[in-house]
C-alpha cells in the first residue's frame, strides 16, 4: 500500500452520504439524469422553504412587535377620545313647534335635523334590518370582526371600488364620535383601540342607539325618527318591514342610495338587505320576495311648505336661544306647543295683506314718475352716493335707479349710490301679481323705493325687493286667557325677519287716549258725562297740523263726545288734570313697557309703543280691569313656562266705563266703519304726526286686535290715511272672517256701575220721570243726582247700539 493513500484524510460520512445520494458536482444540468435533477430541485426547495419559514416567522415576530409597540404608544396618547363621555352624550336635535291644537307643525329649528329615540322605541325589525346590512356579527363580536375586514379587503380589489364594508357598527360609532376621515395608520389603530373599550363600556343597545340616532340618511336628516317621517311620513316606531329594509340600506350611501333621487338604486339594495335577513334568519324567503316586489314605500312629498306662523318660529328661536343660551339651541330638542291659532293666523295675515294692497291702489304706489333727464340722473346719483354707507342693512329701505333690464332672466338692475342691486320683478307677489316682464312694470331711469333682502354675497349684486307700498302689523289677543292667538309680522313675512308686531315701535296717536282717559277716570277726576271745553290748546302746536280754517272749534263736547270725535284739545286738558305721573303709571301697568315722554305731548301719543303692547293694554279694559302680559307659548316639553297671573291694574267699573266709552267710537266717531261688524265692539282709532302712523285697536268681549300701518321708513302714507281709513278695515275684515257664524257675545256691565240719565248736551243727571236724554255710566261715588233710573235686571247691562 502506498505512502500516498496511507495519508489520505478520512472522507466524512455526511459527505460521503452526499456524494452517494446527489449527483456529481461540477456537471451541467443538460448533463444530469432525471432522477438526479430531481433530487436537486427537492433540494433547493427545502432550503429555500426552511429559510422562508424563518424569515416568516421573524417577520410576525417583529409585526406583533411592531403592532404592540404602536397600540401601546397610541392607546397611551393623552389625547384619545374618552369613551365614557357616551353615556352621557347629547346630540344635535329638532325643536319642533306647534300651533296651538298640538299637533300642526309650524316649523323647526335645528342645526342637524335630527330627533332623539330611545332603543325601546326603535322597532325590532329594524334592528334586524340594519344588523343584516351592516354587521351580521355585532351581538357576537367584541368591537372587531377581523374576517369581515380581511373578506371587504379582498372584495374592494376585486371591485377596484369601495364595495363592501369592513368596519363593524362598534368602529362605525367610534369614527363618528371621536375621530376624522382621514386614511392613516395612526386613525385606524385608534378606531380599533377605542372600539374594544367602547364594547367594555356600554352595552350593545347603547351602541345601536347611539348608532341609529347619529348617523345621516339623506336629504339632511340624521337619524331614524327623521329620515323615518321625511321618506314615510310616520314615526320610527310605526314602520314595518318594508320601510324598514329601506332605511337600513341607506348609511352606506345615502344620497347615492336616495329612494327619492334614484329609486332603481334603493330598490336594488332593499332587495340586498333582504337577503341578508334570511340568510340570518330573521325573515322568510317569502316575506322577502313580498316586500321585494312592492314599490318602495314613499310617502307622497312635494316641496316643503314655507311656515304657516314664521312670526311664531322667530318668536320661539328668540326666546330659547335667551333662556338657553346660542350654543345650547342646537341640543334641546323639545316640542313647543305655541298660543297660535291657526285658522285665526290665516284670517290675520289675510285680512292685513288686503287691506295694504288697498291703500297701494289708493295711493297710486306703483305709478312711478316720469324718467329722469341726464342732468337729473345725474344729480340724483350723485345724492345717493352722498346719502349712502355703502353697508346696506337688509330690511331698510333705499332709494334707486333703475338703469337696466333683464325680460328674460325677469330682473332689474338698480343703482343705489355706490352699489348696485339686483330686483327680481317676477317675484313680486305684491306688486306684479301678473307677473309681468320688467320692462312693462318699471321704466328705465325711474326713481324706485327697494329694501335688500340679504347681505351680498362676494361679487354679486345685492338682492332687492320693491319697498313702493306701507308696511304692517297685527296682534290678536283671547281676552280670557291673554294668549296671542295671531301674530303678524308685515306683508309677506318671512322666518327670520324683523317682526313689527313685537318689535316696531311707533307713535300710537290717538289710540293712547283710552289711557289718559283711564287714569282720570280711576282718580274720579271726570266722569263720562263731563263737560269740556273744545278750544285751542298749546299742546296742538306739537301736532304741526294745519290750522282749522273754516271748521271752528266745537265749544264744550262730553267726555263721551271727545273720545268719540278724537278731540286733541279735551285730551290735553284731561292730561293736565290728572298729571303726567298718573298716566304714566297706568300706562306701566297695562302693560306698555317702552319709554313715555313726561311732555304734554304724551296727551296724544308722543311716544312710541309696540303693536304687542297696545294690544295687551286694551285687552285690560275688554278683561276687566286685569292684566296679564300677552303669551305666545303654553308648553315647552316638560319645562316650565312662565305665565304670569292676571294682576288688578284698574277697577273693574272703570275698565267697563273706557270700554263703554270707547263703544260711540264705533257708534257716531272716527271707527264708523267698524259698524259694519254688527255685533258689539269698542275700540280706538290713531294717526300720528303727518300720517307716518294709523292705528286701530279695538275689541269685541272676547277677542282683542291692535293693528298698525306705516312705512318702516317713517315717510307719509298718503293724503286721507288716517287709523281710520287705513287701519280699521282690516281689523273689520279680520272680525268678519273669524266670527261669521259666531254666537253673538255682549260686554257686561258690573253691578256696581252706577247708571244715571242725562242730557247729552249738558251732561247733567235728567230727573227719574223726565224723558229724553240718554243713559250713561259712573263710577261709585262719581254719579250725578237725581236717584237712579230702575232697571228690569239690576245684574247684567248689554251695551246697546241705540244708547
Amino acid at each position: 500500500m502506498s505512502a500516498s493513500r496511507l495519508h489520505k484524510k478520512p472522507v466524512s460520512r455526511s459527505r460521503n452520504k452526499r456524494a452517494m445520494t446527489s449527483e456529481p458536482t461540477g456537471k451541467r444540468w443538460s448533463d444530469l439524469s432525471g432522477d438526479q435533477r430531481r433530487r436537486r430541485v427537492l433540494g433547493l426547495g427545502w432550503r429555500i422553504g426552511k429559510w422562508g419559514v424563518l424569515l416568516a416567522f421573524l417577520g410576525f415576530t417583529a409585526s406583533v412587535a411592531i403592532m404592540a409597540s404602536l397600540f401601546a404608544v397610541y392607546g397611551a396618547d393623552a389625547d384619545l377620545p374618552d369613551v365614557n363621555k357616551l353615556k352621557t352624550y347629547r346630540s344635535k336635535q329638532v325643536t319642533r313647534v306647534l300651533a296651538s291644537d298640538g299637533k300642526t307643525l309650524l316649523g323647526e329649528i335645528f342645526d342637524e335635523r335630527r330627533s332623539h329615540v330611545s332603543y325601546e322605541h326603535i322597532p325590532k325589525v329594524l334592528i334586524e334590518a340594519v344588523v343584516a346590512a351592516e354587521d351580521a356579527k355585532f351581538f357576537h363580536h367584541t368591537g372587531l370582526n377581523l374576517l369581515g375586514m380581511v373578506r371587504a379587503f379582498f372584495a374592494n380589489m376585486r371591485a377596484g371600488r369601495y364595495a363592501q364594508g369592513g368596519s363593524t357598527i362598534t368602529q362605525q360609532v367610534v369614527k363618528t364620535f371621536f375621530l376624522s376621515s382621514e386614511r392613516k395608520l395612526r386613525r385606524k389603530v385608534q378606531e380599533v383601540i377605542l372600539a374594544r373599550r367602547l364594547e367594555q363600556t356600554l352595552s350593545k343597545e347603547q351602541i345601536l342607539e347611539l348608532y341609529l340616532n347619529q348617523i345621516y340618511f339623506g336629504h339632511g336628516r340624521y337619524g331614524v325618527q327623521e329620515a323615518s317621517r321625511f321618506y314615510f311620513g310616520k314615526d320610527v316606531e310605526k314602520i314595518g318591514l318594508a320601510e324598514a329594509s329601506v332605511l337600513a340600506g341607506l348609511p352606506q350611501g345615502p344620497e347615492r342610495l336616495s329612494p327619492v333621487k334614484h329609486p332603481d338604486r334603493a330598490k336594488r339594495r332593499q332587495r340586498y338587505v333582504l337577503t341578508q335577513m334570511v340568510k340570518t334568519g330573521k325573515i322568510t324567503s317569502a316575506q322577502a320576495e313580498r316586500v321585494s316586489k312592492a314599490p318602495l314605500p314613499l310617502s307622497p312629498r312635494g316641496l316643503r311648505p314655507a311656515s304657516p306662523a314664521p312670526e311664531f318660529l322667530t318668536l320661539v328661536r328668540a326666546r330659547l336661544r335667551a333662556r338657553f343660551g346660542k350654543k345650547a339651541l342646537s341640543y334641546l330638542g323639545l316640542t313647543v306647543v305655541t298660543t297660535c291659532d291657526l285658522r285665526l293666523q290665516r284670517a290675520a295675515r289675510a285680512a292685513l295683506e288686503k287691506g295694504l294692497r288697498n291703500i297701494d291702489r289708493r295711493q297710486g304706489v306703483m305709478r312711478f314718475g316720469r324718467p329722469l333727464g341726464r342732468r337729473s340722473l345725474a344729480r340724483e346719483l350723485k345724492r345717493l352716493r352722498r346719502k349712502q354707507s355703502g353697508r346696506l342693512v337688509p330690511g331698510r329701505i333705499y332709494r334707486g335707479v333703475v338703469v337696466a333690464f333683464d325680460d328674460k332672466q325677469g330682473t332689474a338692475t338698480v343703482d343705489l349710490g355706490k352699489v348696485k342691486g339686483r330686483l327680481r320683478v317676477r317675484q313680486e307677489k305684491r306688486y306684479n301679481p301678473r307677473k309681468l316682464p320688467p320692462s312693462r312694470l318699471l321704466k328705465v331711469r325711474t326713481v324706485v323705493r327697494v329694501s335688500p333682502t340679504r347681505a351680498a354675497s362676494k361679487g354679486q349684486p345685492i338682492p332687492l325687493r320693491l319697498a313702493q307700498g306701507p308696511q304692517g302689523a297685527l296682534v290678536l289677543v283671547d281676552v280670557k286667557t291673554r294668549e296671542v292667538r295671531a301674530m303678524v309680522g308685515g306683508y309677506d313675512f318671512r322666518t327670520g325677519g324683523f317682526n313689527r308686531a313685537i318689535r316696531a315701535v311707533r307713535q300710537p296717536g290717538s289710540t293712547f287716549k283710552p289711557i289718559v282717559y283711564g287714569a282720570a277716570l280711576e282718580h274720579k277726576l271726570i266722569t263720562a258725562a263731563t263737560r269740556l271745553p273744545d278750544a285751542p290748546h298749546p299742546c296742538e302746536n306739537w301736532l304741526r297740523i294745519r290750522k282749522r280754517g273754516s271748521k271752528k272749534y266745537a265749544g264744550h263736547l262730553l267726555v263721551r263726545q271727545a273720545l268719540a270725535k278724537s278731540v286733541n284739545s279735551i285730551a290735553c286738558r284731561i292730561y293736565e288734570r290728572v298729571g303726567g305721573v298718573r298716566v304714566r303709571a297706568l300706562a306701566r301697568k297695562v302693560g306698555i313697557r317702552s319709554p313715555l315722554t313726561k311732555h304734554l305731548s304724551l296727551a296724544l301719543g308722543a311716544s312710541g309703543v309696540r303693536p304687542v303692547e297696545m294690544a295687551g293694554a286694551f285687552a285690560v279694559f275688554a278683561g276687566g280691569g286685569l292684566y296679564q302680559a300677552p303669551l305666545f307659548i303654553r308648553r315647552m316639553g316638560a319645562l316650565p313656562v312662565d305665565r304670569a297671573a292676571l294682576a288688578p291694574a284698574m277697577s273693574r267699573e272703570g275698565a267697563y266705563v273706557v270700554t263703554s266709552l270707547m263703544t260711540s267710537v264705533v257708534r257716531k266717531g272716527t271707527a264708523w266703519r267698524v259698524r259694519r261688524l254688527r255685533r258689539p265692539a269698542a275700540g280706538k282709532t290713531g294717526t300720528s304726526n303727518r300720517n307716518r302712523d294709523a292705528w286701530y285697536v279695538g275689541f269685541t268681549p272676547s277677542l282683542v286686535a291692535s293693528v298698525w300701518v306705516g312705512h318702516d321708513d317713517f315717510s307719509p302714507l298718503g293724503r286721507r290715511e288716517t287709523g281710520g281709513r287705513a287701519a280699521a278695515p282690516i281689523w273689520l275684515d279680520l272680525f268678519g272672517r273669524i266670527l261669521k257664524g259666531k254666537r253673538k257675545r255682549t260686554f257686561v256691565r258690573p253691578k256696581t256701575v252706577i247708571v244715571r240719565r242725562v242730557d247729552p248736551i249738558k251732561g247733567f243727571a235728567m230727573p227719574a220721570d223726565a224723558g229724553g236724554g240718554r243713559q250713561e255710566y259712573f263710577l261709585p261715588g262719581t254719579a250725578p243726582e237725581p236717584a237712579p233710573v230702575p232697571e228690569v235686571d239690576p245684574g247684567e247691562h248689554v251695551i246697546q247700539d241705540d244708547e
